[in-house]
């Protein structure tokens, strides 16, 4: 395996949050070392810093990174890029509720960094309680032989955390498809309250606000799942959309009819094509952990934009070495915040999503970002 020490040294951080918890130039040291990696190991992206007014022997010395070029994501979706890591590597795949899938491979690596990440929030929060067993609803697909999707790969990482007693999943495999199986879920989530152990929700909010509203319609007793229950989500509303509604107003759903207090329900940002997670704090917000920095682009000019103003969301991270994806610009619109001005007691920065930037299969993102933003 090539020597990679200031990478590896960024991505073993034990304290996600606290800057002061490694050397101030560990970060840049850390992607200058990846994006050379990857320009000796993968093909043409020397040239492609090259085209973006930048050779390897610039690397040394930038520490200004979004001068380094970003891959959009959904460029993912048209072609797997990879390292000489990624030939024989796992491969993940998006949910491409367009019509599109992109494919990620991941190296033991790259996937070992990222869960590491996953693993030291976890820890942060509490929610590492390996002597607690935990019922859990799965708001995901029902695996079907090898799991590829990014986001039920993700769920199935997750329960690791505490011991699983029973699991049961929303999206019920049929054969020849999956199917949601609503009254499935409702069933469980009963069972579960009398059981007395805590339950863990991971995965997609729509199927659980779907869920939450056919309790109503079906006058279905307000539950009280046990202390200790957790509700995490991941993987957005998806073709869902025109149904989300605000998160504190689903929370308090979720509060009124499951008895899972709001702070212990959390919303988690996260991409196949950037595994690097983003949790919520108890104010519900995205901090950037230490692995990572995000950086706000207008979308007319794909200048960097300041705290407080709305553009694409960027990130650079150093934890991936299958595939040059260590600096890339998502089909999300964000505005960065100061991390002072949450007032949960992180200090690291953090961001607002609103919403995704292109709307239709093959449409140029950035022009769908400046029409929203009414930049033009």
């Amino acid at each position: 395996m090539i020597d990679l020490p200031f990478a590896d040294a960024l991505c073993a951080l034990t304290a996600p949050y606290c800057a002061d918890s490694a050397p101030a130039d560990l970060f840049d040291r850390a992607m200058a070392e990846i994006s050379r990696f990857h320009c000796d190991h993968t093909p043409g992206y020397a040239h492609w810093l090259s085209v973006h007014g930048l050779a390897p022997k610039d690397l040394d010395s930038l520490d200004d990174w979004s001068r380094l070029p970003p891959i959009f994501a959904s460029f993912f979706k048209q072609h797997l890029l990879l390292s000489s890591t990624g030939t024989d590597a796992l491969e993940l795949t998006s949910s491409g509720t367009s019509g599109q899938k992109s494919r990620m491979r991941y190296d033991e690596r790259s996937l070992a960094r990222a869960q590491f990440m996953v693993a030291q929030i976890f820890r942060h929060y509490g929610w590492d309680t390996p002597d607690t067993p935990c019922n859990y609803l799965l708001l995901s697909y029902e695996p079907e032989g090898r799991i590829t999707l990014g986001t039920s790969f993700t769920d199935q990482f997750l329960c690791q955390f505490a011991p699983a007693n029973r699991v049961v999943y929303a999206l019920r495999s049929t054969g020849s498809g999956h199917q949601f199986d609503v009254f499935g879920v409702i069933a469980a989530l009963q069972s579960f309250a009398e059981e007395g152990l805590p339950v863990r929700i991971f995965g997609f909010p729509a199927f659980l606000w779907q869920a939450l509203q056919r309790m109503q319609a079906t006058a279905v007793q307000d539950l009280q799942l046990p202390a200790g229950s957790l509700a995490f989500f991941g993987g957005g509303w998806k073709n869902q959309a025109t149904q989300e509604i605000p998160k504190q107003q689903f929370y308090a759903h979720i509060h009124r009819q499951l008895g899972i207090e709001p702070g212990r329900c959390r919303d988690g940002y996260g991409a196949v094509e950037h595994a690097v997670p983003y949790i919520e704090c108890a104010r519900h917000r995205f901090h950037v952990p230490v692995y990572s920095r995000v950086l706000i682009r207008d979308p007319v000019d794909f200048s960097l934009l300041p705290h407080g103003q709305p553009g694409l969301l960027g990130f650079v991270s150093p934890y991936i070495t299958s595939s040059p994806a260590h600096a890339v610009v998502m089909s999300d619109l964000a505005t960065l915040h100061p991390g002072a001005s949450c007032g949960c007691g992180l200090t690291s920065d953090w961001f607002e999503l609103h919403g995704r930037a292109g709307t239709t299969a093959g449409r140029s993102c950035a022009m769908a970002a400046a029409e929203l933003l009414g930049s033009h």
